[in-house]
């Protein structure tokens, strides 16, 4: 690997975690359809650096909802050890920093479903015709969110099963070629989320997923070694993921706020038929 490809995997990934076309998709589609190598054959602990630069990304733009959700979870804490959260003698209000904290440990739970089929989901990335077809799939979603009016719920008032449906939809998108931002943020939209809300759930919920699989990773890459003689070459693809998807991540609230997914329904129903008539006749 050299710089121009570590840099170009830092776009690809930084832009494509966060715009709903799927990042996992367009890596196997450079890989398999271009020649270029993916960041898990290029080394498990580049591929550690580039999601590690995606998650810092998401921790800037929403620094107050984590700093608010860090305190909350210690006061839940105090709370319990003091037998409720009780001023006067009376129940207060659940405070919305809490709640989004349980929407987002439900909305968390179905990624359980991915194990056993991890596998499968594994032998999909060499298989380019599968991916186009779910991106036409995710064109589908993102066209359709379009159509709904702006809802009403945040995390004063979105239900547990709405958090649960959320979830479900995010574990589908481990599919490659199906977007997690665009199929979540769409699940947000049709259960009736406001649309500045689904975004934000959207984007939080990322990051226990994240975390976990950069964590996972970071196992695997200490077990098969890391070159350190490519570290420099490393954090500049993790550097351009970082920025790339600071960027995309402000992008995507604009769009999504004025309600024009259609773009990127365009785009993806245009890659995915592209993809498969290649794959179809190579």
């Amino acid at each position: 690997m050299n710089i121009f490809i570590a840099l170009l995997l830092g776009l690809i990934q930084g832009l494509a975690e966060f715009l709903p076309i799927s990042s996992s998709g367009h890596l196997v589609l450079f890989s398999n359809l271009f020649g270029l190598e993916s960041p898990e054959e290029s080394n498990l602990f580049f591929d550690v650096l580039l999601h590690f630069g995606t998650l810092v990304a998401v921790f800037i733009v929403y620094r107050k909802d984590i700093a608010d959700m860090v305190r909350e979870f210690f006061a839940w804490i105090g709370d319990m050890y003091k037998g409720g959260r009780r001023i006067g003698g009376e129940q207060t209000t659940v405070p919305p920093a809490r709640r989004l904290i349980f929407l987002l440990v439900v909305a968390t739970l179905p990624l359980l479903l991915i194990l056993p089929v991890e596998d499968l989901l594994e032998s999909m990335r060499t298989r380019p015709a599968l991916v186009g077809a779910a991106l036409i799939l995710t064109g589908l979603i993102l066209f359709l969110s379009d159509k709904i009016k702006n809802g009403r719920k945040t995390e004063r008032s979105a239900t547990w099963l709405d958090a649960l449906f959320v979830g479900v939809c995010q574990a589908i998108a481990a599919v490659p070629g199906i977007s997690r931002s665009g199929t979540t943020i769409s699940a947000g939209l049709f259960s009736g989320f406001d649309r500045k809300f689904a975004i934000r759930f959207s984007f939080l919920m990322s990051i226990p997923t994240v975390l976990a699989a950069t964590l996972l990773t970071f196992i695997d890459a200490v077990k098969a070694g890391i070159d350190v003689s490519m570290i420099p070459v490393y954090l500049a693809g993790m550097v351009t993921a970082g920025v790339s998807g600071y960027f995309a991540i402000r992008f995507l609230r604009y769009i999504t706020s004025k309600g024009k997914f259609g773009f990127f329904a365009y785009y993806c129903w245009a890659v995915g038929v592209v993809t498969i008539i290649v794959a179809v006749a190579a």
